[in-house]
């Protein structure tokens, strides 16, 4: 059935918006797929959304990009794994370390971090160096950038380090006394201790400063190797927009 030529022209507009979103949303290379783990405040699913600096940050970024893709949050390990071998996969909030640089396309930085060795501040005084935390026992996260830190200076899961899948975990078992030390990220770490009721100034004793974990201050959004080029610059320019236009800034102040 042919239309009338005045229903032709009200619709023109709008198929072109509806053109116009399928050529923004369309990736070479396939559908994207988001993947990022339980680290609050940085990602956490709170009322069954995914929230938090990192994902807001992400979300700004894919917006900019003109790309929609749904959030999956699962284990550390798991997402993990998953941009390590699958195509068009970007991953989030990701520590930049010399063992990770060739193993993902790296897009940029979505929030500020530091990385800390913790003691419960009753237990265990400032280390001077991080040969003296060797003969205690260190609660990580596997595979995430603080066990691969140690691991890579060689420590070992069984001997003085004790490997979970979430980070609320390592808290509690610091708190419990069931480990020596936590090495965590700053913003976790105090957002962890504030969640179980207490003061992380009371609480928590920042040991050992480990500023050269994350060597450029910060956690980053990155692809897995499998995703084309074009779509990685497409990010990296929308994240430079979202950075110039104040929106990172302004996020990042409702969190911090």
């Amino acid at each position: 059935m042919k239309l009338p030529a005045f229903v032709g022209r009200a619709l023109r507009p709008f198929l072109a918006l509806a053109l116009a979103g399928l050529a923004q949303s369309s990736l070479a290379g396939g559908e994207l797929r988001v993947v990022t783990e339980e680290l609050p405040p940085y990602n956490m699913t709170q009322g069954g959304q995914i929230t938090g600096m990192s994902t807001e940050v992400v979300q700004a970024v894919m917006k900019e990009a003109g790309v929609q893709a749904p959030i999956h949050s699962m284990p550390w390990a798991r997402a993990y794994d998953t941009a390590l071998n699958e195509e068009n996969v970007l991953i989030y909030s990701i520590t930049r370390t010399p063992q990770r640089e060739k193993l993902f396309k790296w897009v940029g930085v979505v929030a500020p971090t530091h990385w800390y060795l913790f003691a419960r501040a009753d237990r265990v005084g400032p280390l001077r160096q991080l040969d003296d935390a060797r003969r205690l026992q260190v609660a990580t996260v596997n595979e995430d950038a603080g066990e691969q830190y140690l691991l890579g200076r060689g420590f070992v899961i069984g001997k003085n380090l004790q490997s979970s899948n979430r980070y609320e975990l390592n808290y509690e078992k610091l708190k419990a006394g069931r480990v020596d030390l936590w090495i965590a990220n700053e913003l976790n770490a105090l957002y962890l201790a504030r969640e179980a009721g207490d003061d992380p100034e009371r609480v928590l004793l920042r040991v050992l400063d480990l500023a050269d974990l994350a060597s450029d201050g910060g956690l980053n959004m990155a692809f897995s190797l499998k995703t084309p080029d074009a779509t990685v610059e497409r990010f990296r320019k929308a994240l430079e927009t979202v950075r110039r236009n104040g929106t990172y800034e302004a996020i990042r102040r409702r969190w911090q």
